[in-house]
């Protein structure tokens, strides 16, 4: 077995770096390494759509969920048939998506042993369109809310882990709104919503079980939408994302589609996976099996 590691030597404020070594090693017992690292954001796009992957059996992304979504942008820049499985090594900060694949926080081995095993799986991808930009993503991109708490968490990295929920809290507290207009496969609402977060995955963030009935593989997006409400509702809420219990919430929505169509007056910002790309209004589709990943089906 040949395989491409892009590692992230920043991820994880830094702390990921010590990690090169040992995860290097772990996948040179069972297969021949070539590895990249990243040195600024938008590296992993550009080496990786740079790179010749003829002749290699898989593409690594070390890192957080940042990365992922990097690598998985510079992967689609590939013709599709030419196009490797794609696995991870989760050391950063976020790893949400290493979650569904049952992978906790700190379980880079776990990882190394899943792309060992060299089981294949379909997943979906999002696809995301704006009048500027196209990108794909594996986890989640959201708007309103997920962007402002991603904008603090950036500059409270170094607390580790915990960064997220902290700053989803705090701006949350705000109770600050957006007016939404959402189209779905043919339905339209007109909300005024804290959020909207559009689902590939469960899980958002750390830990947050956003989408609790999200599925990789079943050509659907989930759509989680949040409306106004007290702080002390919220409080109250703010506490069962942890275990996908926010639904139950009337203030919570639920939704599936293959394809949602987000408009705002402002022209929000979106956070696809962990990062902040392209304004609305976006159309965001499901490209249903489109990607083979390391892990068992």
């Amino acid at each position: 077995m040949r395989l491409l590691l892009v590692f992230n030597p920043s991820a994880a404020s830094g702390r990921a770096a010590r990690l090169l070594p040992r995860v290097q090693e772990a996948l040179e017992r069972f297969a021949r390494i070539d590895v990249l690292q990243t040195a600024a954001a938008g590296d992993a796009v550009r080496l990786v759509a740079a790179a010749e992957l003829a002749g290699y059996d898989g593409l690594i992304a070390a890192g957080g969920d940042g990365t992922l979504f990097e690598v998985l942008n510079g992967l689609y820049h590939h013709q599709r048939s030419s196009r490797v499985p794609l696995g991870l090594v989760p050391v950063g900060t976020g790893n949400a998506f290493a979650r569904d694949l049952g992978l906790l926080p700190g379980d880079w081995q776990k990882a190394v042993e899943l792309v060992r095993a060299d089981q294949l799986r379909e997943v979906d991808v999002g696809q995301v369109e704006t009048g500027a930009e196209r990108y794909f993503f594996l986890n989640i991109v959201g708007a309103g809310l997920p962007v402002d708490a991603m904008k603090t968490a950036a500059r409270i990295k170094f607390i580790g882990n915990t960064a997220y929920t902290f700053a989803t809290l705090w701006r949350a507290m705000k109770l600050r709104s957006y007016p939404l207009v959402i189209e779905m496969d043919g339905q339209t609402l007109h909300r005024d919503s804290m959020f909207v977060e559009v689902s590939n995955t469960r899980y958002t963030g750390t830990s947050f079980l956003i989408a609790p009935g999200a599925k990789l593989d079943d050509g659907l997006l989930d759509v989680t939408l949040l409306d106004r409400l007290s702080r002390l509702r919220l409080l109250r809420l703010f506490p069962t994302i942890y275990k996908g219990r926010h639904v139950r919430y009337p203030e919570i929505s639920t939704y599936r589609a293959k394809e949602i169509r987000i408009t705002a007056p402002a022209g929000l910002v979106l956070a696809p996976d962990g990062e902040l790309s392209g304004r609305t209004p976006a159309t965001i589709t499901c490209l249903h099996r489109d990607l083979e990943i390391f892990a068992p089906a």
